[in-house]
């Protein structure tokens, strides 16, 4: 009995994992397939027959992805580090140090997890309009540099950090911010580093927000470039060549996920168990 259930588990699993991995094997399928070969399929050829790179090329010729990719970079390292900067702080505030109403503003500070993203978009877009940020980088940055499920995240790992360790080290003499620099950030790493490689593929795969807030080609993100690549068929849309720029865009976040998801998967689970 318990090897047909091992048996009915694995064979779930392969069909789910083939379900989750086909949208990534089209992409790349349709990413090597010439514009006139695609548009001229009338049922889809899942094999790969007469391969071709002019998608790739057509990619970063028909519009300046290098620009869209250092942009895109830009936005991602600069959010992650102020977005990490603001957590650690208002994370080690709301779990060590005592002061009067912590308890109620980290309860008002929670209930903003109930608030739709979306709800919020027309006023933090108006406000950074009237501020004259609009097409700017300060624009792109500002609304994503604090989050407030990943304060709460590191909050609860802090809390896991006996306290006789701060105690003795504010007896030695020791800041607050010298104690979270080299104590609690220290055995709190995986967790950090899973936040930060969370934090940098969502940055990576932003779309809504910087497709509202500029119109300038100077500070398109690779979202913005690879709809522009939509738009340059002859008259329909260029698909593989937007499967090849979404191919370039997609491999350094698989890489980033393969190198570090047991990081990711260890840092989790800390920030999940209490004790």
């Amino acid at each position: 009995m318990k090897k047909l259930v091992s048996v009915l588990t694995w064979i779930l699993l392969i069909v789910w994992a083939l379900l989750v991995l086909f949208p990534f094997y089209w992409m790349l399928l349709t990413s090597f397939k010439s514009y006139g070969a695609y548009n001229a399929e009338f049922i889809p050829r899942f094999i790969m027959t007469d391969p071709t790179l002019d998608n790739y090329r057509e990619a970063f010729q028909g519009v300046p992805l290098l620009k869209y990719l250092w942009n895109t970079l830009f936005f991602t390292l600069c959010t992650t580090a102020l977005m990490m900067i603001i957590s650690v702080l208002a994370a080690f505030a709301f779990a060590r140090l005592r002061f009067p109403g912590s308890d109620l503003l980290f309860l008002l500070l929670l209930s903003l997890m109930m608030i739709p993203a979306e709800l919020v978009v027309i006023t933090t877009f108006v406000t950074l309009t009237d501020l004259g940020l609009r097409n700017s980088f300060p624009g792109l940055i500002l609304p994503s540099v604090a989050s407030v499920f990943y304060i709460y995240l590191l909050k609860e790992n802090f809390e896991q950090i006996p306290d006789s360790l701060y105690y003795a080290a504010k007896v030695d003499g020791t800041s607050d911010l010298k104690y979270l620099l080299r104590v609690l950030c220290p055995m709190c790493r995986p967790t950090l580093m899973t936040i930060t490689i969370l934090k940098i593929i969502e940055c990576w795969n932003a779309y809504i927000w910087p497709r509202l807030i500029t119109d300038d080609p100077r500070y398109y993100l690779v979202s913005n470039g690879i709809q522009e690549l939509r738009e340059n068929g002859f008259g329909r849309e260029n698909i593989p060549a937007m499967m090849a720029a979404l191919v370039v865009v997609s491999l350094p976040l698989i890489i980033l996920f393969l190198v570090f998801r047991d990081r990711i998967m260890e840092g989790v689970a800390r920030g999940g168990l209490k004790g």
